[in-house]
């Protein structure tokens, strides 16, 4: 499974203070056969710490697009400088975890 996303028209933020926004536009491609929900988590590689959020368990559908605005999250906002973000998505049955796809990007580009 592979995950792509573009961010968005977020408002442009280097505070450290993030806003709370509409997720980003998501494609996933080899979604696993079986496939019922989607979760999606974002991380500042730079901030471990930092919890931006992310989505709870989402039905996709087969093509695996999600479109901007889908939840809401707290978006990149390094404090004075560029950091490294990672958007996972986990795809699961059930409970079960089928399989998990990781897209990075830096912010700002």
């Amino acid at each position: 499974m592979s995950l792509s996303f573009k961010w968005g028209d977020i408002p442009a933020c280097n505070t450290g203070r993030p806003n709370t926004v509409g997720s980003p536009a998501f494609v996933l491609r080899g979604l696993p056969e079986g496939t019922t929900s989607v979760q999606f988590k974002l991380k500042d590689r730079d901030a471990p710490g930092y919890n931006h959020g992310g989505s709870k368990r989402l039905k996709i559908t087969r093509d695996g697009q999600l479109p901007f605005g889908v939840f809401k999250y707290k978006s990149p906002c390094p404090p004075g400088g560029v950091h490294t973000y990672e958007w996972t998505a986990t795809a699961r049955k059930g409970s079960k975890v089928l399989a998990k796809a990781v897209a990075v990007r830096r912010y700002p580009e």
